[in-house]
This record gives C-alpha cells, sequence and structure tokens, in this order.
C-alpha cells in the first residue's frame, strides 16, 4: 500500500463517508461533483485498493474503506478542533453541526435552546433530524444523537452520556376512570397486576413497562388496541377515555385539570425517563462540545 498524498485527501473522503453522496459532500466542500470523484479515484489509486462501491443510487464502504475513515476520521477532528481554536483567537465559533433528535423529543422547547444558541453564535448552523424508533442508527454523519430510555443503552462503539432523568406516571382520564372502577372502589397505591385488566395507551407493540420497587425494578407487558409514538398523540388517547397511559410528567406539564386526567398512585411508580446523548468521540469538536454543555445548562426548559 502508498503512502497517503496529503491531509487534504482524507479529509475529502472523510466529508463523502459523512455526507454520504457525492452531491452533498461536494457541496459541503464547495468544490465540483467531477473533481471530488476524481481526487477519490487518484486516492483510491495512491492506495491501491477499493474505498467505496458506487452505484447510481447509492454508496457502500468497503472493508479497507471502512478501515481508512475510522482511523482517519478522529485525526481530521483533532485538526478541526485546532483550526477551531486558532479562529477562537481571532474570531469566534463558527461550522455545522448535526444533531439526531428521536421523533418523540420535546420540539417545542428544542426548537427554542436551538434558536438561542444560533444568535449567541451566528457563524454556527445547526441541522436537526428525527428518527423512529427507541434508538438511531449509529450514522457518522451525526455529531450528537439523543436518545429517550428507560433502561441501559446497547453497548456501542459511541460514547453515551447521561444528561438527565424525567420522572414517569401514569395516567387515567376521569372518563375512564369512572368505566373500570366502582363508585366505592379505593384507586389508592394500586398494584401493577391491576394493569392485566386495563386497556393501555401504548407506545409500540408489545411494549414493557418497567417499574421501581426500592432497589429492585418489575417489568409487566400490557395491552391495548392503540399504539402511538408520539407522547401527545397518547395523551390525547388517554383524554378521550381509550385507556392509561405512561408519560413523562413534563408532558403533562401541570395541566392535568384542564387536560381532564388525573394520576394513578401506584404501589410501585414508573421508572424514570432518561436523556442521553451519543457522540463517537471524546476529542469532540469545541462547536459541538459549546452546543452541548449550553444545551444542558438550559435543560431545565424541557421540564
Amino acid at each position: 500500500m502508498n503512502n497517503i498524498a496529503n491531509i487534504d485527501d482524507l479529509r475529502l473522503f472523510v466529508v463523502l463517508v459523512e455526507e454520504g453522496s457525492f452531491t452533498s459532500a461536494a457541496k459541503k466542500l464547495n468544490i465540483a461533483k467531477s473533481k471530488l470523484s476524481r481526487r477519490l479515484m487518484q486516492l483510491e489509486q495512491k492506495l491501491g485498493c477499493e474505498l467505496l462501491i458506487r452505484t447510481t443510487r447509492s454508496q457502500q464502504l468497503t472493508e479497507t474503506g471502512r478501515l481508512l475513515f475510522c482511523e482517519s476520521r478522529q485525526h481530521i477532528e483533532a485538526l478541526s478542533q485546532v483550526e477551531e481554536r486558532l479562529a477562537l483567537t481571532h474570531n469566534e465559533l463558527q461550522g455545522q453541526i448535526n444533531i439526531s433528535l428521536p421523533l418523540e423529543f420535546f420540539n417545542r422547547a428544542i426548537s427554542h435552546i436551538i434558536a438561542d444558541f444560533l444568535q449567541q453564535h451566528p457563524k454556527i448552523a445547526v441541522t436537526c433530524h428525527h428518527y423512529s424508533g427507541s434508538m438511531p442508527a449509529f450514522d457518522p454523519h451525526y455529531d450528537l444523537s439523543f436518545v429517550l430510555h428507560e433502561q441501559t443503552l446497547p453497548a456501542s462503539n459511541w460514547i453515551a452520556r447521561e444528561l438527565a432523568s424525567f420522572p414517569q406516571a401514569i395516567y387515567i382520564s376521569k372518563q375512564y376512570y369512572e368505566q373500570i372502577f366502582p363508585a366505592d372502589h379505593d384507586a389508592n397505591s394500586l398494584t401493577i397486576d391491576t394493569l392485566a385488566t386495563i386497556e393501555c395507551v401504548l407506545a409500540e407493540q408489545n411494549e414493557p413497562w418497567f417499574f421501581r420497587q426500592g432497589e429492585m425494578e418489575h417489568v409487566f407487558y400490557v395491552k391495548g388496541r392503540a399504539v402511538l409514538s408520539s407522547p401527545e398523540m397518547r395523551l390525547q388517547a388517554c383524554q378521550q377515555g381509550l385507556g392509561v397511559c405512561k408519560l413523562p410528567k413534563y408532558v403533562i406539564n401541570n395541566q392535568a385539570k384542564q387536560q381532564n386526567i388525573s394520576m394513578l398512585d401506584m404501589v410501585c411508580p414508573p421508572v424514570a425517563q432518561r436523556l442521553s446523548v451519543l457522540y463517537q468521540s471524546r476529542n469532540i469538536a469545541v462547536k459541538t462540545r459549546t452546543f452541548l454543555d449550553f444545551f444542558q445548562s438550559r435543560i431545565g426548559q424541557l421540564l
């Protein structure tokens, strides 16, 4: 294998992989797509191996390409950090931050946080994408991926940092409460087994609900006809009497009276929902770390 001629070869290759297409990478690098394609061919010739398998619709890394990307990316990031620090001595933070957010993330509060950050840093651009499901794809395109979870995150090559936890509760509408409980029924301190006879509004099929009893956790598989990924939709279904729902308390936001729902008193309360952020390297870029610090300082807005 021949030596790589210069660091620009690596930078172009890393950007191409991160952007996922020649068109997007060429736009980010501000060069013609034909020139980028030619530079990649020259790099492959220097190395004596194919790095990308290209079709008209997609591009896929070869094993050699994956190795080169993983090994090169941290060095490119380190150089970018040096450039950022040098720029800071004369100017201010600049560049692009790509963020991945779960579909059920508190969008209104997040949009305010991002807007405030951009106002403070006019030379930074932020792009947010939503994903569905419990976990994001581990896409190198994203600088930060936020995850809402109740259990320990699965092992990966990404670094996970827990930012906050949000208490949860089981909610029920007055209409459904009167339907399932007799008038003289004492609904205080309900057990988990009570949920076996109650219709539940779920976030996903075959969803387990986790409850805490001291240091122990209990899992209970609930049933229900309504499966709604959006917490707002689950709340609305609960209000309409389709069943009880488990929600973080910030979703209710002290509006229970207006929403005609109340919180069930459970012997074992639901476990808290946790918010974590995933990133690819401990050598996180200055602009990204600045955003993350800003986000954490404003996280109280989510409650």
